[in-house]
């Protein structure tokens, strides 16, 4: 086997590549909560988005400021939704609660 067949063995693609290194930093998780958080208005819809006026994932929970007392109330009720919303938009478990405020 010469030099070259033993690159071409050991190759990877740039895209693996950056897999491995996104989960061998623990990346790969913050990237799907920045995905999910961008995407906020399309889970929930426009009301939703112009009254949320702050919003972050820590710790496995979805923090969220309403500016609306009515709507903060009916999204309470509606935790489990926003729960289950999120995680399929994610593709994994990446919020166990929320939080309002």
């Amino acid at each position: 086997m010469n030099e070259e067949d033993k690159r071409v063995k050991n190759q990877t693609t740039l895209g693996d590549a950056i897999d491995k290194l996104m989960r061998a930093y623990g990346w790969d998780g913050k990237m799907k909560e920045i995905d999910v958080l961008s995407k906020w208005e399309e889970m929930m819809g426009r009301a939703v988005f112009l009254r949320t006026k702050n919003i972050y994932i820590r710790n496995r929970i979805l923090h969220l400021e309403i500016d609306s007392s009515v709507m903060r109330e009916e999204l309470l009720y509606g935790k489990s939704i926003i729960i289950q919303r999120v995680n399929e938009t994610a593709g994994a478990e990446i919020i166990t609660d929320v939080w309002f405020s």
